[in-house]
């Protein structure tokens, strides 16, 4: 099995590294490369202790940790034969550099490594891959400052360092073959920190020469990113590369004169032909500012009024187009639409990808589907959304495999934490917790922490803090509580180390169920693993044929074979022969 594994995996990497000469163009891609999801906040993720661009320590904050930073877990390749398996042929992977660069924008090796260690994860699966300069780019606050922006003085004062980067970038991945893609920045603002079109947030809503220096700033750094790729030789020369607008608009409405400036501004790099495409995101707002429901034909109109423009503005111009984004207007919240009104976000989730993909133009959902802890398993996190999704693109007949957090009740998370900051917290457990639900949570590490070390805090309505002395801990929820927003491990000291094993939510009637672990503030998490269930060691480690299926529990099924099992099996994950697979 280990030999044809192999044998598979050279196949598919031989057919990546295609040559130059074969590749298909950009509209060819676009059409065959399927339904697209992203990988957000795992290899983009970063944070700035430093936000002075002209100080030499903003380069290069952070080490290979900065992929966790956000809450995510270390990406495993198993993830993403979970996403082919699904039915998916396409994913987006979103990269900042800057906090892994030096001044001059050298690229810290082990950072390259890591980035192509993920590319592979996706190419030997046979799916299409898109990297880029992502966080490098977008809003500034006061702890985050970007040091791309769409401003033709930005623009000459970072031309070279940008351009080495993308001509490190082309080097490392030179020989891949069409299946790879390289997007050039991600959604670029002006210094003003202006949506929807160049000037937005100056006063009057419009300045022209702030708008004009942006837009020439756009098409520079487009021109530039392009020439750079492509002087790099090899398979750069004929591959796919794709180009954003400004802040990666996509034009559509009628509230204001300018909306659309951003795609009839920009300019197809000198040059190209077959190989360019164009990238716009969308997440519109499928409720109304009340709260209540938009109908859905408005819906379909402000679809189909974005497909329009996009044909008359950026296909007009020889290109095909991507939504490397798409979702609603509160896709990141906890409370979004596929919670909140799921009818109509079906509706039109299933609307946006068959137009989409009857009018050749891709789609990349944003993030969700697979988050946090379920990435790690691998599961989906939002496994009817999914569905919806892959259904719209293959057909409502299409009965994908989605395998859910849920069919691993018996598995908890461990790891080991790293506190580098006093009073940093690590989430036990985070969401919405209904303390009258719930009796307690049950906390094992590996070690007893040293005396006043670590508590446990949790976040309700009444807000409590238990300090801990012994390796597994006890920690009750009351009715005063009401809803837990979080339950908390911190460090009371400026660093400290311990090791997670189990964390179990009980509730009143004795059920126990995993809390997945993430990162809060000023930690880290590493030697992340999952701990099943002793019974499934013991069948994982028998060297022995086994034809028979057990359960997450070691449970015996009482089913012999792989057709029975599809006709007898509920859906969930099970073990057969020492190996999980999904039903």
């Amino acid at each position: 099995m280990k030999h044809l594994t192999l044998f598979t995996c050279v196949l598919l990497m031989a057919a990546a590294h295609a040559a130059a000469a074969d590749f298909e163009t950009a509209t060819d891609a676009v059409r065959h490369m399927g339904l697209g999801w992203n990988l957000g906040n795992t290899l983009d993720a970063n944070s700035q202790s430093v936000t002075d661009v002209n100080s030499a320590a903003y380069w290069g904050q952070q080490d290979l940790s900065s992929e966790t930073c956000w809450g995510q877990y270390v990406t495993k390749p198993e993830l993403m034969k979970m996403m082919k398996d699904a039915g998916f042929g396409a994913i987006r992977l979103p990269v900042t550099w800057y906090n892994h660069i030096d001044i001059n924008g050298n690229v810290n090796p082990a950072w390259m490594a890591r980035v192509h260690e993920v590319v592979d994860y996706v190419i030997s699966q046979g799916m299409y891959c898109i990297i880029n300069v992502h966080h490098d780019t977008g809003a500034d606050g006061s702890s985050f400052k970007s040091w791309i922006k769409a401003d033709e003085t930005n623009f000459a004062q970072n031309r070279a360092r940008y351009e080495h980067l993308w001509q490190q970038i082309a080097e490392e991945f030179k020989d891949y073959g069409q299946q790879l893609l390289f997007e050039s920045y991600n959604e670029m603002l002006d210094p003003l920190n202006s949506w929807c079109y160049a000037s937005f947030a100056a006063s009057g809503r419009y300045n022209a020469a702030v708008a004009t220096s942006a837009y020439n700033a756009i098409n520079s750094y487009a021109s530039s990113f392009v020439t750079t790729v492509r002087s790099t030789g090899g398979n750069n020369a004929q591959r796919n590369l794709i180009v954003n607008t400004y802040a990666a608009a996509n034009g559509y409405g009628n509230w204001n004169t300018h909306l659309a400036e951003p795609l009839t501004t920009l300019v197809k790099p000198e040059g190209e032909t077959d190989h360019i495409a164009f990238e716009v995101h969308a997440y519109p707002a499928i409720a109304n500012s009340n709260k209540t429901d938009r109908p859905i034909a408005d819906i379909k109109q402000e679809v189909d009024g974005m497909i329009n423009l996009l044909k008359t503005t950026l296909v007009a111009k020889g290109a095909p187009v991507i939504f490397g984004e798409w979702g609603t207007s509160n896709v990141d919240a906890a409370e979004n639409d596929y919670v909140k009104r799921p009818a109509l976000m079906k509706q039109f989730c299933q609307y946006f990808v068959q137009q989409c993909k009857a009018n050749g133009i891709g789609t990349f959902f944003w993030m969700g589907l697979s988050d946090g802890a379920a990435r790690l398993f691998p599961a989906f996190s939002q496994a009817e959304l999914a569905k919806w999704l892959l259904q719209a693109y293959h057909g409502d007949s299409f009965n994908p495999i989605l395998p859910e957090r849920s069919d691993y009740n018996t598995c908890c998370i461990s790891c080991t934490v790293d506190f580098n900051q006093q009073w940093a917290e690590f989430n036990l457990a985070a969401g919405s917790i209904t303390a009258n639900d719930y009796s307690h949570l049950i906390l094992e590490l590996e070690e007893a922490p040293a005396a006043n070390l670590l508590s446990v805090k949790i976040y309700g309505k009444s807000n409590s803090t238990t300090k801990l002395t012994a390796a597994s801990s006890t920690i009750p929820f009351t009715a005063n509580m009401g809803t837990v927003t979080r339950v908390t491990l911190q460090c009371s000291q400026s660093s400290g180390t311990t090791r997670v094993k189990n964390i179990w939510l009980v509730k009143k009637n004795g059920e126990k169920l995993p809390s997945d672990p993430s990162v809060f503030w000023g930690c880290t998490m590493s030697d992340i693993s999952i701990n099943y269930p002793v019974s499934i060691d013991i069948v994982r480690q028998n060297h022995t044929p086994d034809k028979n299926i057990y359960d997450l529990s070691g449970r015996r099924i009482s089913v012999s074979s792989v057709t029975s099992a599809s006709s007898v099996l509920p859906k969930g994950v099970y073990i057969r022969n020492g190996k999980k697979f999904a039903h």
